[in-house]
């Protein structure tokens, strides 16, 4: 099974992808995976990339692309895989479909998971994270500010801020949304509806598939 799923900032991809990874048995990765897998092996392109992201740099398509095609090709892609966060715009999908067209393979469906933004605003205001520990959590009244993990400090990132929130949410429907309808045009496209439990949203992406 070879997937790639679609959603904006805080419609619940990561937590999908994992279950959809484990049913499949198929790796479950992001661009930033395979670069701090790659930085953290000292491999030729984690040296090369490692340069970009300690000057605060973008780290170059073309290198991105290097590494996503010799993960394709390689033995841990074998049975397929779930690709999250990639591509993000149009110039990446064509080069994408051009670099899975040589490798002799293709995408069996794009997980479109469908969630409005006043949604995703009320969910991400709720996130919280541990000064101490770096554990994300929900805001529950009854624990406060207080890490159930390790007992230190929640707040709230500056990330999951209303204004950066929608913010993102702007870059999103900007640059990412458009490749639903490239998809769409292909056939691979599942709209799936986010809201409602996780268990819920699981449930009509496995019937879907």
């Amino acid at each position: 099974m070879r997937l790639v799923m679609l959603g904006a900032p805080g419609a619940g991809k990561g937590s999908q992808a994992a279950k959809i990874s484990k049913k499949f048995d198929i790796p479950h990765v992001s661009t930033g995976d395979i670069l701090r897998s790659e930085i953290k092996k000292k491999t030729e392109y984690g040296i090369k990339a490692r340069e970009y992201v300690e000057n605060g740099k973008l780290v170059p398509d073309e290198l991105i692309f290097d590494i996503i095609e010799d993960f394709i090709k390689s033995d841990t892609a074998k049975k397929g895989f779930l690709l999250d966060g990639f591509p993000r715009n149009i110039a990446q999908a064509e080069r994408f479909t051009g670099m899975l067209e040589r490798a002799g393979v293709d995408l069996d469906k794009v997980i479109n998971i469908v969630v409005g933004n006043e949604e995703i605003i009320r969910r991400l205001a709720l996130r919280r994270i541990c000064k101490d520990c770096q554990q994300v959590s929900i805001f529950d009244e009854a624990q406060g500010d207080i890490c159930g993990k390790c007992g230190g400090t929640l707040i709230i990132r500056r990330d999951d801020q209303e204004d950066v929130i929608r913010h993102r949410l702007e870059v999103y429907d900007k640059q990412t949304h458009p490749l639903v309808e490239y998809y769409r045009e292909k056939g691979k496209i599942i709209d799936i509806d986010g809201t409602g439990t996780l268990e819920e949203v699981t449930e009509r992406i496995m019937e879907s598939l």
